[in-house]
This record gives structure tokens, sequence and C-alpha cells, in this order.
């Protein structure tokens, strides 16, 4: 009988006193059937504002699927426009400067080569050449930090997936670094999951799994794809060889062929094939 029937007759509340930990094991042929229980997670790209700005239109709606790089929150860009024009009236005042300053050296190199010019003007106008030169290298930075800020108040999805949280509303203003949006990736969702020491010890990455997610009739395939290093539960300091049996490892299994649009934070069922 599956562990999973055994779950829906004991009852949803039963089983989910016990998320997040080893509740047993059973032999399979050669194979250990370790029986998880766990929620379903998935990644979320966090959008944030670069600055304080009020938000000036939101072009998606909650529940919308979204392509890498689409705009998802358009925040006020005035300011950052105003300083990027003011900078680029300074590379153009710049630019007349350098270009002034080289012809000027060049008469002078001439001047120099035949003898009219003395040292000390040619040094002198190889100098304000070079300073010329400089400032506009300088401005052309400024313009392009400027720009970058202009670009940045348009938040942009990192990758495709479902927007799944819109904190704010058009009109108001956001906080420096604040969420602006959450968007779900539509890479494979996983299961969190603690395996027991004695299943941590043996488990490989890779390791076959099937699950079952609360609410859904079908039994996916999965993988374990990544065991953590430290042990919780039980702190080290009172570890005794009895309460060795106590210590998990916290663990992922990849839902291999999730319904599209599985939602995170739901609860599921493990089991865990680990080769004897």
């Amino acid at each position: 009988m599956s562990v999973f029937k055994g779950f829906q007759r004991a009852g949803s509340k039963s089983w989910l006193l016990v998320v997040g930990l080893g509740i047993g094991l059973s032999g399979c042929g050669s194979d250990t059937v370790f029986e998880l229980v766990g929620t379903t997670e998935r990644k979320t790209l966090e959008l944030a504002a670069p600055v304080s700005e009020v938000i000036i239109d939101i072009p998606v709606a909650l529940g919308q699927r979204v392509a890498a790089g689409e705009v998802v929150v358009l925040l006020d860009n005035q300011v950052a426009q105003a300083e990027l024009r003011a900078h680029e009236a300074a590379l153009a005042a710049s630019e007349a400067t350098r270009d002034a300053a080289s012809q000027e050296f060049s008469r002078r190199e001439r001047l120099r080569a035949s003898g009219v010019a003395s040292q000390q003007d040619y040094d002198r106008s190889r100098q304000a050449r070079d300073e010329a030169v400089a400032v506009v290298a300088e401005r052309q930075a400024r313009i392009a930090q400027a720009k970058k800020r202009v670009e940045e108040l348009t938040i942009r999805a990192w990758s495709s997936g479902i927007v799944d949280q819109l904190p704010f509303e058009v009109g108001e203003r956001s906080a420096a670094g604040g969420v602006v949006a959450v968007v779900v990736t539509e890479s494979d969702p996983w299961v969190r999951v603690w395996l027991p020491a004695r299943a941590a010890a043996r488990a490989q990455q890779g390791a076959a799994a099937r699950v079952e997610v609360e609410g859904l009739d079908e039994v996916f395939s999965g993988r374990l794809e990544d065991v953590g290093r430290e042990a919780e539960f039980t702190p080290h300091y009172a570890l005794t060889e009895r309460e060795s049996a106590d210590l998990v490892y916290r663990a992922r299994v990849v839902i291999e062929d999730a319904p599209e649009g599985l939602r995170p934070g739901l609860a599921a069922r493990v089991e865990l094939i680990i080769p004897r």
C-alpha cells in the first residue's frame, strides 16, 4: 500500500503536524524508500525599486505570464531624465573645449617644429589638450551612469514567469530597495524536505522520488537535487549516540513533471528511493 493512501486516511491535520520530518522507511526489493513530507517551493524573483520614487504605471496584472525583459513596473523618471540632459549638455561643452585645445596644440606643435614657439608654450598647450580630453571622458562616464539610472526606473522581469505579487498601486511611492513585484519563475518546482541522518548518509544527488501534492490526484516523478551539509534539529553540543537518529538534513526534491502553475507553499508527500 502506498504511503500516500495512508496519509489520506489519517486526515490532513495529522500529517501536517509532522511536516518537514522523516516519518519512516520501508523496503522495496533492493531499495530503501524513505517517506517524507514537506512543502512545495519555486524560484521567485523579487523586483526592487533602486530609489524611492512614485510608481506611474503597472502594465501587468496578478497571475499574468511575463517574458524575460518584459516591463513590470514603471517608476517616475523625470528627475533622472533631467539629470541625463544636464550631463549631455555638459558633454557637448567639454567636447567643444577639447576640440579647440586639440587645434591649439596642433598649431603649437607646428610652431615648435619650426623653432618659433617655446618649449614652455608647447608644454602648456599639450597639458590643456590632455585636461580637456580627460574632462570629456569624465562627462561620458557620467552620462553612462545617468542612462543606467533612467533604465533602472523601468523595472523588468529577469526571467519568464507568473506575476505573483504587486504590493503597490499606481501613484504610491516605493521605498529605496523595496520590492515592487514578485514573479514566480517557470523553473521546475521542488519540495523542501528534511532527511533523517540514516538517509542523508546514503542519499545521492539524482536519487529517484515519487511526489504527491495535497489537493492533486496525480503522483509525480521527482529527483533529489540537494542535501544540506549541516545537521539540524538536534544541536551538536547535545548530540549523543541515542539522539543521532533525530538529526535531519535539509534537502530539495525537484518535481520533474509538475503541472503548469503549481503554486509554492502547498503541502506535499515524498517517497525517496535510495538503493541499498
